[in-house]
């Protein structure tokens, strides 16, 4: 397993030594959308964020958006080309979740209530994005936000768990986060999911049984998910609840970024969000 033994990420630095050196604006819009019914898309979240990403290559301000989903099953490009996918996400969504693929990087994640997902939507004007600074700005704020019930957050990659990467983040070996990036002309967007509350190894049961059916017997090709590997930062830290953590988010963020808004609603066109579902259906799905 290639989780570091100490407080520093696999590049040297600490957490917030990254977190600190990242710092493009102080600008920054929070929205946190209500929890997503069962009777939503979960592609509405990151048609959305697609729309949005377009205004801030715009010259929108920068956002963050959170959001949850009550039952849905994302899965990642690559996972879309197993010779089952379709069957496989077709057998969640009769089980009655919403099944999407997202545009940014990744593979299949399961979400819930307990899941906490994070955006950055950020400028990009002269097209000089840093991979690893990125990840490990968006690795350290997660980090930062778990403090008020655990300083032992780490990055690195966790071996067996689902949607694994570089800049997992974990807790005693066991990851609770994952980081991907979606880019766009002008703009990109970090995402990261949280599972703040229930049993990883359940999370992890649903996405093998998943690969199971869409890999049919391949060997290779997608994520061996392993029991053991995930956990909830319930079951690690104590944390009571996602909407505990989503207020240590918040915090967060407004402390890195000190002109932070709150209160202004963010809308953009719905017309233009069905349309852009409909296109990343058709492209993706």
């Amino acid at each position: 397993m290639s989780v570091p033994s100490t407080p520093e990420d696999r590049f040297g630095k600490t957490m917030e030594q990254s977190s600190s050196e990242h710092r493009p604006t102080s600008r920054l819009q929070i929205w946190e959308t209500p929890l997503m019914g069962s009777n939503r898309s979960v592609l509405e979240a990151f048609a959305w964020e697609e729309v949005m990403c377009r205004l801030v290559g715009q010259g929108h301000e920068p956002v963050a958006h959170i959001w949850r989903h009550t039952d849905a099953f994302v899965a990642g490009l690559r996972d879309r080309k197993l010779p089952h996918a379709v069957e496989a996400m077709e057998r969640i969504r009769n089980e009655g979740s919403s099944v999407c693929v997202r545009p940014s990087g990744g593979a299949a994640v399961p979400l819930n209530p307990g899941v906490v997902n994070l955006s950055l939507i950020l400028p990009n004007p002269r097209h000089a994005i840093n991979i690893h600074d990125d990840f490990r700005h968006m690795a350290a704020l997660i980090a930062r936000s778990l403090n008020p019930w655990s300083n032992q957050a780490q990055t690195g990659e966790v071996e067996g768990a689902f949607c694994p990467g570089d800049y997992d983040v974990s807790v005693g070996g066991l990851k609770f986060c994952g980081i991907a990036q979606r880019r766009q002309a002008k703009a990109y967007i970090i995402t990261a999911f949280v599972i703040v509350e229930g049993k990883g190894d359940v999370l992890a049961a649903e996405v093998r049984r998943f690969y199971e059916q869409a890999a049919n017997g391949m060997k290779s090709g997608y994520p061996d998910v392993h029991s053991g590997t995930m956990a909830s930062l319930q079951e690690l830290a104590g944390v009571p609840s996602a909407a505990a953590y989503t207020a240590s988010l918040v915090r967060t963020l407004r402390d890195h970024y000190p002109s932070a808004e709150t209160s202004r609603v963010l809308t953009v066109n719905r017309e233009t969000v069905e349309q852009t579902m409909q296109q990343m259906k058709l492209r993706y799905d």
